[in-house]
């Protein structure tokens, strides 16, 4: 997991380069310190999901891209069959699987997630996010509220608002998450 995380941190920093594009500037288009982008750059600090859709969207790059180093083909229509997503296991509490990774010019980066139970790190990232949640029961924290969702529940939000998902009764949630 560290190593796909300092592959992708490699990833960016090479694109960043590449375009000619500071870390400065980078990180007051993030909307970060320039100290929180670095660590997310130098593969020292996990990178959440939301920034790395703004990074992929500043750079001009699909976001598999950054995660694998290759870039999507599929124009028309891409299947994505069960269990073939791209993983994107980044820290124990959430693991992702990109379900349009072959797509190429996406509008929105969906995932099945599977959140752990335990406690989950806030974050917070230009855009917005839709959850559907498929099993389990999912406590989302946006700001000062608390949302709970079961089965067949959604929630739309502002992802600039510090938010972050909680698994319930010691089960992992499973859901359907879109960034936007």
């Amino acid at each position: 997991m560290q190593e796909q995380i300092k592959l992708v941190a490699s990833r960016i920093r090479e694109l960043r380069e590449i375009s000619r594009v500071s870390s400065a500037q980078m990180a007051q288009d993030l909307h970060l310190t320039e100290g929180q982008y670095l660590g997310y750059e130098s593969g020292q600090v996990d990178i959440p999901v939301g920034i790395l859709h703004q990074v992929a969207q500043r750079l001009r790059v699909e976001l598999t891209t950054l995660l694998t180093g290759q870039e999507p083909h599929a124009h028309t229509f891409a299947v994505t069959r069960a269990g073939q997503g791209i993983s994107v296991d980044r820290s124990k509490d959430y693991r992702y699987l990109g379900l349009a990774h072959t797509f190429i010019h996406k509008r929105a980066e969906p995932f099945l997630v599977t959140v752990q139970p335990g406690t989950t790190q806030p974050n917070s990232h230009p855009g917005q996010e839709f959850h559907y949640v498929l099993e389990g029961t999912l406590r989302v924290t946006i700001g000062q509220h608390d949302v709970v969702l079961e089965p067949g529940d959604s929630l739309y939000f502002d992802s600039s608002v510090p938010h972050n998902l909680a698994a319930l009764h010691d089960r992992p949630v499973r859901l359907l998450a879109v960034i936007v």
